[in-house]
């Protein structure tokens, strides 16, 4: 157990409650993997939407919209949780929205447009309000100086609950494949096997998170709703106080609308570039999750060891280098040597992320801060998807046009992240007034 010491966790945590947080990593990826990246987002646009020639952009356009969402209350519903108490209460609501909105998918077949895109968009709000939520429990487990570590142990293990979904909705594909049955048939039945899988593995998580924070004084003399707005319009007012966490959103915003291409349309990109079978991608997304859980569980231990920033800007130049190989790729074979890179990049930048966000972040306002954390990835994954489909129309159904204009956001993210001084930022964190 010296890899998963003791030692990285706040005095009273037991790593017990760190297995439990981790557990929701492992829970919730398998929707990431199996609805956004290798099966419904095909589906959606060679199926749902018949292929057309805005396909590719509708399906962009829908998860913009659901990022709008996310955007618009997840600050607000951050603030809430933190001066209410309440971010496991928040967990357990935003887990179960996941679920069913997951498991209607399941009723989306050709020509069903509306209905899927309803059901992409609250599942997808529903599945951020708890990847923020859960995140703002780790500066609550991880002493400072194993932030990356910890991290990376939840993330590394959320890859493993993503390669079981897909690896379950693979085995059920192939079968159906055999008996001659169609796409219409098998895909609504990954829906569920994924709903299920999610719901049956957070279990472990609110069995064993606990809520350390206490609620704070302002929460008893406002209502709710509205002690969380002053909290928030009081943290933007105060946001030249955190100016390195605020580069930080900004970088974040770049590199994360690339990465949000790579989950959003890699699927997409395998099949209408490179002639890919429905089988074929999933395995190819199979082996992104093994380098995405490798790159996670060991870039965390370098984090901690080389500095949150350094360690980031390195997988931000491994991107750089991947969207470079995925785009001049004419063979299946140069493909998946791009994907094996971005599964690296794409745990450790990720992780990466997480941690020094957590850092920056002042303690009282943890869930908050993560709040507007999430507010820069969802503003990115409307960004980077909705360039790239924009580029798509435009240009005629080309790829690899715009997987090149992806490299351009990691190309700026690393330029924004040179505006990110640590030392700083922790400082300002922890000199925070209430």
């Amino acid at each position: 157990m010296a890899v998963f010491s003791q030692d990285a966790l706040n005095p009273g945590v037991r790593r017990r409650e760190v297995f439990g947080w981790a557990a929701y990593d492992f829970a919730n990826s398998g929707y990431t993997t199996v609805v956004l990246t290798a099966v419904f987002s095909a589906y959606f646009v060679g199926s749902v939407a018949g292929s057309a020639s805005w396909a590719t952009l509708a399906w962009t356009l829908t998860l913009a919209a659901s990022s709008l969402v996310v955007m618009l209350t997840m600050p607000a519903l951050g603030a809430y949780a933190d001066l209410r108490a309440a971010k496991k209460r928040l967990l357990v609501l935003s887990t179960v929205g996941c679920v069913v909105a997951t498991a209607a998918l399941a009723l989306a077949g050709p020509g069903d447009l509306a209905w899927a895109v309803a059901f992409v968009i609250l599942s997808n709000v529903f599945f951020s309000y708890g990847e923020s939520l859960i995140a703002a429990f780790l500066p609550e487990l991880a002493r400072p100086g194993s932030l990356g570590r910890v991290s990376g142990w939840g993330w590394s293990f959320g890859y493993f609950g993503g390669m079981l979904a897909l690896g379950a909705s693979l085995g059920y594909v192939l079968w159906a494949q055999a008996q001659g049955l169609p796409a219409s048939h098998f895909v609504p039945v990954t829906m569920l096997l994924t709903a299920g899988l999610f719901a049956a593995a957070s279990v472990v998580t609110f069995a064993l998170l606990r809520e350390r924070a206490q609620p704070q004084p302002s929460a008893q003399q406002t209502p709710g709703v509205s002690a969380s707005l002053a909290q928030l319009a009081r943290t933007w007012r105060e946001a030249r106080r955190y100016q390195d966490f605020t580069a930080l959103l900004a970088c974040a915003v770049a590199y994360q609308a690339g990465i949000s291409v790579v989950i959003a349309l890699a699927a997409i990109y395998a099949e209408q570039a490179l002639g890919f079978k429905q089988t074929d991608t999933m395995i190819l997304i199979f082996l992104v999750n093994i380098a995405a859980a490798l790159g996670a569980f060991a870039w965390g231990y370098v984090q901690d060891r080389v500095g949150h920033v350094r360690a980031l800007g390195i997988t931000l130049i491994g991107w750089i280098v991947m969207t470079a190989l995925a785009g001049l790729a004419t063979t299946a074979t140069l493909f998946w040597v791009a994907a094996v890179i971005a599964g690296l990049c794409m745990g450790s930048s990720q992780s990466a992320g997480r941690a020094l966000a957590g850092a920056l972040a002042p303690e009282r306002q943890r869930a908050e801060f993560y709040g507007l954390w999430t507010f820069a990835i969802r503003l990115s994954a409307i960004v980077g998807p909705v360039t790239y489909g924009l580029i798509t129309l435009l240009s005629a159904g080309n790829h690899r046009l715009a997987i090149f204009g992806t490299g351009l956001f990691f190309v700026l993210g690393l330029l924004l992240l040179r505006r990110v001084n640590v030392g700083r930022g922790i400082a300002a964190a922890g000199t925070q007034t209430s």
